[in-house]
C-alpha cells in the first residue's frame, strides 16, 4: 500500500504538492509557503509545498479515521505518580528552584487498523467535533510527521517584523472555575515569554496588549494574553526561535529550571506536543506557529504497526492542589479522546459533555496575504 499523499492543513488553506522538507530554520527566511512541525525537544521539521488555496473544511467521511476504543487509552503517568509529581513542584518550589512547571502525561492507544490511520481523517473530525482556532493536520508518512490539531494557542504570528504570542495560563470548565491562583500563574508566564520575544526584538519594542483576557473554547474557558514585539535588525525565523522555544507557556518559569524539573519527573517524550505546529509563508514574511496542545500524533513500528499519542498537562504553582491539577489534565483530554475514539465511545468519556461555546475563526486577514 503506498503512503498518502502528503500535506498540510491549517483552518482552510490547504498545501499540497511536496517539493522539499528540510530541518533548518533558516529555509523559513528564503522562499515559498513551509509548513512546520517543531517537537517539544527541538527536533525541526520544515515542509515546502508547491500550491496553497483556501478550501472548505473537509467532510467526515464515514470509516476513514479508524481510532481505538476508549479502554485501550493508557498513560505515561497514573493518577498516583502525577499527584506525586504535583507535590514535588511544589516542594521545589518552596526551596526557590521554580516559581512553576507544567507537568505533563502522554496518553497512548494501539490503532486497530493501522492503515486507515490517516491523520487528515482525524482532523475533520476534530474540525466538526472540536473546533480550534489553530486547527492544524501535517501528513508527511515519509518523514515521520503525521499530526492532528485542535490547538487554542498561538505561539508566534509574524507580520513582517511585527511578532506576536498568546500564552494561555488557566482552564476551567467556565470563567467561573478560574481561580487567583491561575491569573498568577497566567501573569508568571507573560513575563517570561516578555522576556523569551525581548532576546529576538528591539529594545524597547516588547508590549502585552491584553493580559489574562478570558477565551471561551467548546466545553473550557481560558486565561489569554497577548505579548508583542518588533523583531531587531538581522534577525529571523532561526533567530526568532532560538529566542522563544520551547513555549513559555508549556514549560515554565525560570524556563531553564522548568526544563530540568519536566526531564526529570515525566516518564515519555513529548513529541510533537508542547511543540510549535503551523505555516510560514516566506514570500510574503508572514507565519503563523500554534502551541502543539490538544494534538494527536502517530507513531509507527516499522512492522505495520501503529499508535495515536495525545498529550495533556497542567501548570503547576505553590498554590496547585494535586487532585485538583490531575483532573484538570482529565478534562483538558476527555473531549478529544472521545472524538478521536469513535461516537460509539464518546458519552462513555464525556458524560454530558457537548459544545457550549465556540471561538469564532479568526477573520483572513489575520493570517496576512495568503495565496
Amino acid at each position: 500500500m503506498h503512503p498518502p499523499t502528503p500535506l498540510a492543513r491549517f483552518g482552510d488553506l490547504l498545501a499540497t504538492g511536496l517539493r522539499d522538507v528540510t530541518d533548518d530554520p533558516a529555509a523559513l527566511d528564503g522562499s515559498g509557503f513551509w509548513a512546520v512541525a517543531a517537537g517539544f525537544d527541538g527536533a525541526l521539521v520544515c515542509a515546502r509545498f508547491e500550491e496553497v488555496r483556501r478550501v472548505p473544511a473537509p467532510p467526515v467521511r464515514p470509516g476513514a479515521w479508524h481510532g481505538p476504543r476508549a479502554q485501550a487509552w493508557t498513560s505515561s503517568l497514573d493518577r498516583a505518580a502525577y499527584t506525586a509529581g504535583v507535590r514535588e513542584i511544589r516542594a521545589r518550589i518552596a526551596r526557590g528552584e521554580v516559581y512553576q512547571a507544567n507537568l505533563c502525561r502522554v496518553l497512548s492507544a494501539p490503532l486497530p487498523d493501522p492503515d486507515a490511520a490517516d491523520p487528515d481523517a482525524l482532523g475533520a473530525l476534530l474540525a466538526r467535533g472540536n473546533p480550534a482556532p489553530y486547527a492544524s493536520v501535517i501528513r508527511l508518512p515519509e518523514h515521520g510527521v503525521e499530526i492532528a490539531s485542535a490547538s487554542p494557542e498561538l505561539f508566534l504570528r509574524r507580520a513582517g517584523r511585527t511578532v506576536e504570542s498568546g500564552p494561555i495560563k488557566g482552564t476551567g470548565r467556565t470563567a467561573d472555575d478560574l481561580l487567583e491562583k491561575d491569573h498568577a500563574e497566567n501573569v508568571m508566564i507573560v513575563d517570561l515569554v516578555r522576556n523569551d520575544l525581548g532576546r529576538a526584538c528591539a529594545t524597547g519594542s516588547v508590549t502585552v496588549p491584553a493580559l489574562c483576557a478570558v477565551e471561551h473554547h467548546p466545553g473550557l474557558a481560558h486565561l489569554v494574553s497577548t505579548v508583542r514585539g518588533e523583531l531587531a535588525p538581522g534577525v529571523g525565523w532561526p533567530g526568532l526561535l532560538a529566542a522563544s522555544f520551547p513555549p513559555g507557556s508549556v514549560t515554565g518559569a525560570p524556563k531553564s529550571s522548568a526544563l530540568r524539573l519536566i526531564a526529570a519527573l515525566e516518564t515519555a517524550p513529548r513529541g510533537p506536543y508542547c511543540g510549535g505546529i503551523g505555516w510560514v509563508d516566506a514570500d510574503r514574511g508572514t507565519g503563523r506557529l500554534a502551541v502543539g496542545i490538544r494534538t494527536f500524533w502517530i507513531d509507527r513500528d516499522g512492522r505495520g504497526g501503529a499508535v495515536v499519542r495525545f498529550g495533556t498537562g497542567a501548570g503547576i504553582t505553590w498554590g496547585s492542589d494535586p487532585e485538583r491539577e490531575w483532573r484538570e489534565t482529565e478534562l483538558k483530554a476527555a473531549r478529544l479522546l472521545a472524538i478521536a475514539s469513535g461516537p460509539d465511545d464518546e458519552d462513555a468519556l464525556v458524560p454530558g459533555a457537548r459544545p457550549d461555546t465556540t471561538r469564532p475563526r479568526e477573520p483572513a486577514e489575520s493570517e496576512g496575504s495568503l495565496r
